[in-house]
């Protein structure tokens, strides 16, 4: 009897919280990962643009997700800006596993450990389809953009440079 291939904890949680949703995500993997964006678009076959960048950023205090095109760079003044604070600069890689769940490089869109601000690039309205990390520096998924942005309640903002 086959039994299901099993998932790693971080991508089942991400389809555990698509499923939430009502969605099925349709996962890839690649084993030779997709950390970075071009990385990513070369392994999927899809421009640069498309890939959602999940980047945790620390504003005075505050830990919140950039949900940025793969083209795009995030202004870190805007989003500081936008998220009403005063001071604003990278998480650690301990931070963003501690407050997502996931390493850097894998973190996803949605199915965080705990509860994140997020804040969205309009940019990745553009696409029919975006790509996502699912967890895991090797798993990702097609969605929507705009199924995107309704599953995780970010705020579109334009915070690129």
């Amino acid at each position: 009897m086959d039994r299901p291939a099993q998932h790693p904890k971080g991508v089942q949680r991400v389809l555990d919280a698509a499923s939430g949703h009502g969605l099925t995500l349709d996962l890839v993997e690649y084993p030779d990962g997709t950390r970075t964006a071009v990385d990513a678009a070369a392994a999927v076959g899809c421009h640069v643009g498309q890939i959602v960048k999940s980047l945790i950023f620390e504003v005075d205090g505050e830990l919140v997700l950039a949900l940025t095109s793969g083209a795009n760079q995030v202004d870190t003044d805007a989003l500081t800006r936008a998220a009403g604070g005063v001071q604003c600069g990278r998480a650690n890689a301990d931070q963003v596993r501690e407050t997502t769940g996931f390493a850097i490089g894998g973190v996803a869109p949605f199915g965080h450990a705990t509860a994140v601000r997020s804040f969205f690039d309009p940019a990745l309205l553009a696409h029919a389809t975006v790509w996502a990390a699912a967890g895991t520096p090797r798993h990702v998924f097609p969605i929507d953009p705009h199924t995107l942005l309704a599953i995780t309640g970010a705020t579109p903002t334009d915070f690129s440079a």
